[in-house]
């Protein structure tokens, strides 16, 4: 199954683009908020992405969606968990950043899920009913970029790593959340914990 894919940009339109690896040329679609980002790049370009591979007895053709960063990947993994929301629909639905959808989403904001091209209010309330919770992480992600160790060291590290390898911060900025996040709350006794009260302070 494919996961990752690098190669040179062949073509490119509104949802989706081609894509050269090895002399194979493959199709893949792009959210919205991922077409954004290749804005500025031209055919013959360089491009990096991961790919979530779709194929189901309703969808027998494959289709390759294709995300900036494998944080974003995981997020629509989740995304496409709600019902009534496959793939293709999500896609479409993208059109605000993870970081934004996510945090509307733990701030149980439906009329801020109802932007989202095709989200009428019924499925945005099945959104914050099955995502509410589980979204802090994405909520994190960097807004200029669209991991978990002391308490231990350990523990401060793992999430210095994931804010910076998966989120998009540099290391130093990654590192000022952490030491913020345990001076306010000493009794941290894990990455996750340490992760929400880091969230908790991008809040306020």
């Amino acid at each position: 199954m494919i996961g990752y894919l690098e190669g040179k940009l062949l073509k490119k339109d509104s949802e989706r683009i081609l894509l050269l690896v090895n002399h194979v040329g493959y199709e893949i679609l792009l959210p919205a908020i991922v077409m954004e980002t290749l804005n500025t790049r031209s055919v013959g370009d360089e491009i990096t992405l991961y790919i979530y591979y779709h194929q189901s007895e309703k969808q027998p053709k494959p289709v390759l969606i294709g995300f900036n960063l494998e944080v974003e990947k995981e997020f629509f993994q989740y995304f496409i968990s709600v019902e009534d929301i496959g793939p293709l629909k999500a896609v479409k639905a993208l059109t605000m950043s993870v970081r934004d959808i996510s945090r509307a989403i733990e701030s149980k904001d439906a009329a801020a899920l109802k932007q989202l091209k095709g989200i009428g209010n019924r499925t945005a309330q099945k959104i914050i009913a099955t995502l509410e919770g589980k979204m802090n992480k994405f909520a994190l992600i960097r807004k200029s970029e669209q991991t978990y160790d002391s308490v231990s060291e350990d523990i401060g590290q793992k999430v210095i790593d994931l804010l910076v390898s998966q989120l998009g911060y540099k290391p130093g900025e990654a590192k000022t959340m952490v030491v913020q996040a345990l001076k306010r709350n000493k009794f941290i006794t894990s990455p996750e914990d340490l992760l929400e009260e880091v969230y908790r302070g991008e809040r306020t």
